[in-house]
């Protein structure tokens, strides 16, 4: 005898949720209403039916109320067994949720009408096929920018003749014992420009036809290890929060597509449940954790809702719209940095919530990004994490939108203890890093956990996020000069980077300017804590071509400089006012100088 659910079919309450729990039993149980099978169970009363869901099991014992809605959670199977478990021997479990469900069976209406509000009008098992499409179609579109990104910087970047070259780093390495393990990279094979090259245009061809044709999981495997290769050795080049983000979005990536798919398809077919689930924790991790290290670093310019004041003007890369943003009143100022807060720390709760609550947190997500990319450039951040939204939208609204694809045969998901294996470590791992990172709670980790954090970190599979913990509340910008006397002075002008006064910002998203980027980190602490910039003053005063190509204007073409020095300023964006007087974007003070004047033979690296 197959066990049975028997509900009243007259309910449009009952009907609602008997539609969600009929998918997800997949025929393990039958579902009755009690009008057409009354008579097959003469020992249950009419009035008995009328009043309460019924549940008959396999041996034809019945259980009616809260029991019967947690016997069925229990024969659908996986972690609903543990609501059963919990009915029965959890003490006040049983006796709260039968009350709780007479109080629901007395306003069927009422909790019908909120059902409805919340999820729509079908309360189907979600499934996320289209999301699915569409996410590994946008996480290959924003490798394919990260590689061409790579491809333009690598030579001077990490080339033979740039600021950190690989092929001075791997030797370095392997004689201090360090190998794959520690330091998983390709580039243990080979450290040649040629080969650093190559591997750049791979990853644009592998991304180029992911986007075409998805739902390989070799392809993203390969993607995953070849950015894993760069970001290994990458330095301070490679050390942001988004070249992380990417690594993890990308590793769970290799899980959404069949095992037995190897070579691409047109569509990845129905992801796991497991995997989507997964995608919804790094995404609530992301913007939750990005909120609450605000308040943790105890940093006054948020605390006091000032930050936004300065935040335009000392972000790392302004672009036009910066400016205006930082010209608008205070009052707005404050406001803003208190509907973020809001954001980053109330609606991600919203993303393990019903359909509707899920669409308006993904709205309130998507449109809080776009703000961000509108007011300054962060790379391919805002775009990665817009895509980690799809996973917020499941396949009804997307079928509602007339935006779907077809579901097909079900496909075979990597087995299940595989899957679970790496939810429980995504789950360890990221507790651990929001206790000790994210709310500072000094204790320290279990041996086994920190064992296991200890020899998965280089493979940055888990990672810790929270961005600007701190507010800059100023810009000091670093000018780099060049000489051929050591009496005249001539500044190297960088693409992206603050240094002409009446030069607007530039909009250079999704593409990240890497040394301009690590030049604003570069003025927050004494060179002593950069070395990487007496490298990339050493290459300027070599005339390294490969370097000098990631600047503007080299003021030095036939002949590199005898001298080099830096000089400290403090950048501040004009007024209105200022602004009309003097038609410049910045104002700026001299505070002296950042590296006093070197010739190569100075140089110590």
């Amino acid at each position: 005898m197959k066990p049975t659910l028997i509900y009243d079919g007259d309910c449009g309450f009952c009907r609602l949720w008997v539609e969600r729990y009929r998918t997800a039993g997949a025929g393990r149980v039958d579902f009755r209403p009690y009008q057409s099978a009354a008579n097959d169970y003469p020992g249950i009363s009419i009035d008995a039916f009328e009043n309460a869901v019924h549940f008959v099991d396999e041996n034809g014992r019945p259980f009616s109320g809260a029991a019967a809605a947690f016997r069925l959670l229990f024969e659908i199977g996986g972690a609903r067994k543990a609501a059963w478990w919990a009915y029965l021997r959890v003490p006040g479990v049983a006796s709260v949720s039968e009350r709780v469900y007479r109080l629901v069976a007395r306003n069927r209406v009422c909790f019908s009408t909120l059902t409805r509000w919340l999820w729509g009008d079908s309360l189907s098992r979600p499934t996320y096929t289209t999301s699915a499409d569409l996410f590994l179609r946008g996480l290959a579109f924003v490798y394919l920018i990260a590689f061409a990104s790579l491809l333009l910087q690598a030579p001077g970047l990490y080339g033979s003749s740039g600021i950190l070259p690989i092929s001075n780093l791997v030797p370095h390495l392997q004689a201090q014992g360090v190998g794959w393990a520690r330091a998983p990279s390709i580039f243990f094979l080979g450290t040649s420009d040629a080969f650093l090259s190559s591997c750049c245009i791979a990853g644009i061809l592998l991304a180029a036809g992911a986007i075409v044709r998805t739902g390989s999981w070799p392809i993203f495997l390969c993607l995953w290890g070849l950015y894993l290769s760069f970001v290994s050795l990458g330095g301070a080049f490679l050390a942001f929060q988004w070249d992380i983000l990417l690594l993890e979005a990308g590793f769970l990536a290799i899980f959404l597509s069949s095992p037995d798919k190897i070579l691409p398809a047109t569509s990845p077919g129905p992801p796991s449940r497991l995997v989507a689930w997964m995608y919804r924790w790094l995404l609530f991790r992301l913007m939750f954790a990005s909120g609450v290290v605000k308040l943790t670093s105890g940093d006054p310019a948020w605390w006091g809702l000032d930050a936004l004041a300065v935040h335009f003007e000392t972000q790392p890369l302004p672009n036009p719209v910066s400016w205006f943003a930082h010209n608008l009143p205070g009052s707005i100022h404050a406001f803003s940095c208190g509907v973020m807060f809001v954001i980053e720390l109330a609606v991600p709760f919203l993303f393990f919530a019903p359909r509707r609550l899920r669409i308006a947190s993904a709205i309130i997500i998507a449109s809080f990004q776009i703000l961000i990319a509108a007011t300054g450039n962060y790379t391919f951040f805002n775009l990665l994490t817009l895509v980690l939204c799809l996973w917020l939208i499941d396949d009804a609204i997307w079928q509602r939108l007339r935006i779907s694809r077809n579901q097909g045969p079900a496909t075979s998901h990597w087995p299940t203890p595989v899957l679970s294996t790496l939810l429980c470590v995504a789950l360890i791992l990221s507790i651990l890093h929001f206790s000790r990172d994210t709310f500072r709670i000094s204790r320290s980790a279990p041996a086994v956990v920190a064992s296991l954090e200890n020899l998965l970190s280089p493979f940055r599979l888990v990672n810790t996020y929270g961005l600007f913990q701190v507010m800059t509340t100023e810009r000091p910008e670093i000018i780099v000069e060049g000489s051929s006397d050591g009496v005249e002075w001539t500044a190297y002008s960088f693409h992206h980077k603050p240094g002409d006064l009446s030069r607007w910002p530039s909009f250079v998203a999704p593409f990240q300017p890497r040394l301009d980027w690590q030049m604003w980190f570069a003025a927050l602490s004494p060179p002593r804590y950069n070395p990487w910039f007496y490298a990339f003053c050493q290459r300027l005063l070599d005339g390294s071509a490969s370097v000098t190509a990631l600047l503007d204007r080299n003021p030095f073409p036939d002949r590199p400089p005898k001298f080099i020095r830096a000089r400290l300023y403090t950048y501040s964006f004009t007024t209105w006012s200022e602004k009309a007087a003097t038609g410049n974007i910045w104002v700026r003070q001299l505070r002296g100088d950042y590296l006093p004047p070197i010739q190569r033979r100075s140089l110590v690296q």
